[in-house]
């Protein structure tokens, strides 16, 4: 499972000219399910991001986590994360989880963001074309990974 995490001052998401989603000081999240993810990668990763300090204290560190602030979030499922670009000019998505199994995942990361304590969870719509627009903090954009992560 891959997820950019993007700190934000605002961020949403348009789905057929209406806003479905939105988030203030956060992250937008963009995730991606590779084959063979399970919702062990996806409790990781909620721990993970919920406890990540990359938010700034009263010294500007990068000393306080999404809790610590009582940031939002706005996840955008995005199967284009595991493109593989090795060959050719045109990337391939074979990495890509099939769209049942990666919904489904997509839809328990959410929850499970909420479980570790993040109280606003906006989402898209799985599989929708979705314009999604960002207010960067910092800019500070960070990329995790289960597969590299987890070792």
């Amino acid at each position: 499972m891959r997820a950019v995490l993007q700190r934000v001052k605002d961020a949403s998401v348009t789905i057929d000219g209406e806003v479905k989603g939105k988030c203030s000081n956060g992250f937008l999240i963009l995730l991606g399910v590779k084959v063979g993810d399970s919702e062990k990668e996806a409790d990781f990763l909620a721990k993970k991001i919920a406890n990540l300090r990359v938010f700034t204290d009263e010294n500007d560190k990068m000393n306080l986590s999404l809790l610590d602030i009582k940031g939002e979030t706005l996840v955008i499922s995005n199967f284009t994360l595991h493109a593989d670009c090795s060959h050719g000019r045109r990337p391939n998505f074979l990495n890509a989880e099939k769209p049942d199994k990666a919904n489904a995942l997509y839809e328990y990361f959410c929850d499970k963001l909420h479980t570790e304590g993040i109280s606003v969870v906006e989402k898209g719509e799985f599989g929708a074309d979705m314009k999604v627009s960002l207010l960067n903090d910092g800019p500070v954009t960070i990329i995790l990974d289960t597969e590299e992560i987890m070792k």
